[in-house]
């Protein structure tokens, strides 16, 4: 682990800010039924340890929605954000939505999940899909 953040991001208004040390996985879509509604489109995420996520909240404005008792949502409440996701599997890792980090982010997409749960309008993607754990 460093000292010096790798990545820097924030939600929309900027009330909530970030900033990552150590690897970022690259990133992964996903389109589960979950994620879309979170989205609203489709979940590109990245992760990393969570102890290498310094969390910037001043006005406690990152709220957490656990939908199902093994997965929780992360976003602003100001703004509406959608800033990470959490499994209860792994909680010693944290996902993070990629488009919520400053560009250029040096990622590249390597995977998509539950593309058998895309909505109608979304063409497949070109890469294939990996089995979910």
């Amino acid at each position: 682990m460093t000292n010096t953040p790798r990545a820097h991001g924030h939600c929309l208004c900027g009330s909530i800010r970030y900033a990552v040390r150590g690897e970022l996985a690259d990133v992964s879509n996903c389109h589960c039924e979950r994620c879309r509604q979170f989205t609203g489109h489709l979940m590109a995420a990245t992760s990393a340890e969570l102890n290498d996520i310094d969390i910037e909240d001043p006005d406690s404005l990152l709220r957490w929605f656990f939908p199902v008792p093994e997965a929780g949502y992360g976003f602003c409440s100001r703004c509406g954000s959608s800033l990470f996701w959490q499994s209860t599997a792994n909680p010693a890792r944290r996902s993070i939505c990629a488009g919520t980090l400053n560009t250029p982010t040096g990622l590249r997409t390597t995977r998509v999940i539950w593309t058998s749960e895309a909505s109608d309008y979304h063409d497949r993607p070109d890469l294939p899909e990996q089995a979910t754990e």
